[in-house]
């Protein structure tokens, strides 16, 4: 589907929507449940286990903003979208918030009437091969056909990776990552392209990872957002605040194990207004002022998320990196809570 076709289905079903997005809010207390837009099925983000319960990095923020709201982090109807009807499904109303690979970017942001309410994850694209093929470096894909999903940014970056090295490639659209990996383990293409993130964890889920390679060069910047619609900026600060309350969590020693216990008070100002024993940061969002007490119970705070999800003693394997906090020589930084 092309861009100008994209852009018109949103704006449509933006219109319609208009009026409702004032009240996101008030529509999922009532309805009893947050409706989140996922990925189809992303290992270690966001993907149904052995007893179709979603488990992942991304559906734990969806979890946290679930409990903050609702008081319950299992008050989530998960939604599965592609990169195609993500927007759409946005827009349109029939998601309240995206909680996915989804790359924050100026026409994204602007054209699409849409609010990157914070970096999720910072990412960058990638190429996997099979080890088979003895190829080391991405400059050596001259030639190659190229596993691809349709309707992401990782479609602009390959083209321009490839003419600005001089190189040629043949494309294998793709919609899903399911669909990317049948066709990358057939032989339908020589590599596949998406965040190395995505990479890893399609590379955990083979039968036998270590038969496929990661090659090192990372051919773009990939600051992977949560998401709403313009228009309601009551809930456009809730899904951003309770990001920001994981990530400000991790930084100041707030654990879902010691969650409760602090949010009796403390010596330190900052935890106090954070988890509500201080000032009415809730009441301004319009919850309670236990919000993201809630949230940070869940499932932990930003760093117990990344861990448990997709960090290095998981099948994913990835280091944070530049997910790390701030003070750790990373990008991950929440705005003061004052």
């Amino acid at each position: 589907m092309k861009k100008s076709i994209i852009v018109a289905a949103v704006a449509a079903t933006g219109l319609t929507a208009g009026i409702a997005n004032a009240q996101t809010l008030s529509q999922i207390q009532e309805r009893g449940e947050l409706n989140c837009g996922v990925s189809t099925g992303l290992a270690g983000f966001s993907a149904p286990d052995a007893n179709g319960v979603w488990q992942g990095f991304d559906v734990d923020k969806c979890r946290a903003v679930a409990a903050a709201i609702l008081d319950d982090p299992m008050a989530v109807n998960f939604v599965p979208t592609t990169g195609q009807t993500r927007f759409s499904a946005l827009a349109s109303g029939e998601v309240d918030m995206l909680a996915r690979n989804t790359t924050w970017t100026f026409t994204r942001d602007i054209d699409l009437n849409l609010t990157f309410v914070g970096t999720n994850y910072y990412d960058g694209q990638g190429f996997m091969v099979p080890r088979e093929i003895g190829v080391s470096s991405g400059m050596e894909l001259d030639g190659a056909t190229v596993c691809i999903q349709t309707g992401t940014t990782t479609e602009l970056n390959l083209a321009d990776f490839f003419r600005a090295n001089g190189m040629s490639y043949e494309p294998v659209p793709i919609e899903t990552n399911a669909e990317a990996q049948q066709q990358y383990l057939a032989g339908a293409c020589d590599v596949y392209t998406t965040d190395v993130s995505g990479l890893a964890a399609t590379r955990a889920s083979f039968a036998d990872p270590g038969e496929h390679v990661i090659l090192p060069e990372v051919i773009s910047k990939e600051p992977l957002g949560l998401v709403v619609r313009d228009g309601d900026k009551q809930w456009e600060g809730i899904v951003r605040w309770t990001l920001m309350a994981l990530i400000a969590a991790e930084e100041l020693g707030v654990t879902s194990a010691n969650v409760a216990e602090l949010a009796e008070g403390t010596d330190s100002p900052e935890i106090n207004r954070l988890l509500g024993a201080e000032g009415d940061f809730g009441a301004m969002l319009g919850l309670d002022s236990e919000w993201a007490v809630r949230a940070i119970a869940a499932a932990g705070n930003y760093g117990e998320i990344f861990a448990a999800n997709i960090g290095e003693q998981t099948p994913i394997g990835l280091a944070r990196g530049l997910n790390a906090q701030w003070t750790q020589g990373g990008l991950m930084y929440a705005p003061p809570f004052r």
